[in-house]
């Protein structure tokens, strides 16, 4: 699978991973959220989220399991902001670990199609 960025073409997983971790840019995760996830407007909201996720990546070498980043939510936005609930309703077809991830450009965890 590909998607045009740009007029650059960008190489995805079957299942809309991108192949190469280091093309990615926010540009790229628009596209990946239109096309693939299906989500047409990344707010405010979707950003937190795909940023968070970004950095403790790029911290730890490894992406987030939900618990620990429920926990890093709580922390950086509050309470109301900080479940599972919260997360799909903005990433409605696979939450953090789907589509989340895969939009914020991280390696598709282990045990995730």
């Amino acid at each position: 699978m590909e998607i045009d960025v740009d007029g650059t073409v960008v190489q995805l997983s079957e299942a809309g991973w991108l192949e190469n971790l280091d093309e990615w840019t926010p540009e790229i995760a628009v596209k990946i959220a239109a096309e693939v996830e299906g989500i047409d407007d990344l707010t405010e909201e979707h950003w937190d989220i795909i940023n968070l996720t970004r950095e403790f990546f790029n911290e730890n070498n490894q992406v987030a399991e939900p618990r620990k980043f429920m926990k890093l939510m709580k922390e950086r936005f509050g309470k109301d902001r900080s479940s599972n609930k919260y997360i799909f309703q903005f990433f409605p077809k696979g939450g953090l670990i789907k589509s989340a991830n895969k939009i914020a450009g991280l390696p598709r965890p282990k045990g995730c199609s």
